[in-house]
């Protein structure tokens, strides 16, 4: 039996418009075909400049592609983020597509516990329920239980790219989008995200990612997406 089709990019293309080169046009992405069943991960490779993290932001509607479909299975059916209205698109972010980026971005002076917290509050689980949860995922990412009630801005880089996997894992969603997630971390850590991410895989997630660590990038990988960069217009 076929996996369920999660996300499919059809001749996906992305322009940016450089107002300060007298308008001058940057293609970063041509016509992609991309197809992600339910269990996979899709490891993105290619150099530098490839345009793997536009890509993401595309697919994240971050940014709006200048042509093509990103169609994402949500409820049962695909909707198409390229066309979606805002309030169906956050509702997609909510539910079903999580997107883990390089850098934390949080508001200052809220403890650690509570930002991985929240995305599962938000989903209307108990407060109690939301806490253990966030907890076991800190200490399983080895962050010491002395800085759960510490705002992330005095970890260092490797503590807080931990409490941002943790906040982008705690609730399981259909797909994961990850932007170099494991950079900053230590082998020890990176194993904790490979054994996460085969977790979220057996649940049926599908995952598309950016790893260049090769050993990382082997672990997780059940295919590999190859990208070029383009050549200037």
């Amino acid at each position: 039996m076929t996996a369920p089709l999660m996300l499919e990019l059809r001749d996906l293309s992305k322009s940016f418009e450089l107002h300060h080169q007298h308008g001058a046009r940057l293609d970063v992405l041509r016509g992609l075909d991309l197809r992600l069943h339910a269990g996979e991960c899709v490891v993105l490779s290619g150099p530098s400049g490839a345009g793997k993290s536009t890509l993401l932001r595309v697919i994240y509607a971050n940014y709006h592609p200048t042509r093509g479909t990103v169609n994402v299975r949500h409820d049962g059916r695909l909707v198409d983020l390229a066309t979606a209205a805002p309030h169906e698109v956050l509702d997609v972010r909510r539910r079903t597509l999580a997107y883990v980026s390089q850098f934390l971005r949080v508001i200052p002076r809220v403890p650690a516990l509570d930002i991985v917290a929240e995305p599962l509050l938000q989903m209307g689980a108990d407060e109690q329920e939301a806490r253990q949860r966030a907890g076991d995922l800190l200490r399983r990412l080895n962050v010491p239980e002395r800085l759960w009630s510490l705002p992330p801005g005095t970890f260092s880089g490797g503590e807080q790219q931990r409490v941002n996997i943790a906040r982008g894992l705690i609730v399981p969603r259909p797909i994961l989008l990850l932007d170099e997630p494991t950079a900053s971390l230590d082998a020890g850590n990176r194993d904790v995200v490979a054994q996460l991410l085969a977790e979220a895989r057996a649940a049926g997630s599908a995952v598309l990612g950016i790893f260049h660590d090769e050993d990382m990038r082997d672990r997780v990988a059940t295919r590999l997406f190859p990208m070029h960069a383009l050549e200037a217009a």
